[in-house]
């Protein structure tokens, strides 16, 4: 069977998509959370509730935790492990509720205009 050739198209979609998305996604799983979380944690959880749609490769989260910690938008610590590594512990700030809050407004609103293209007029 010949390779399909929409497939290098949907994978970069996939990955433009998912650029703005996963800033989203892991403010919601910290925001959400009980008590700090380190990044394996943070992965997971994204893997259980995001149904494998946000689940790839968990280093690739980190930078994106960082670049929310310099926003202001996560603060984090460092603690030693039992086994293994000091492990970085993530918490959302203040602000960042703030800011999950406005983003969640304008991921619904363009969410609900895309479908409506989708969709097409109603008849």
């Amino acid at each position: 069977m010949p390779p399909d050739p929409s497939e290098p198209l949907l994978r970069k979609f996939q990955k433009e998509l998912s650029a703005g998305t996963v800033s989203l996604a892991l403010l919601g799983v910290l925001a959400g959370a009980a008590e700090p979380m380190y990044g394996y944690q943070i992965a997971k959880r994204l893997e259980q509730v995001g149904e494998g749609v946000l689940a790839g490769k968990q280093s690739a989260l980190y930078p994106v935790l960082r670049n929310l910690e310099g926003a202001g938008l996560l603060e984090s610590f460092v603690e030693p492990s039992v086994a293994g590594p000091p492990r970085r512990y993530y918490r959302i700030t203040a602000t960042g509720r703030d800011v999950l809050r406005d983003w969640a407004e304008a991921w619904r609103a363009t969410r609900d205009s895309v479908d409506s293209v989708l969709q097409g007029p109603s008849a």
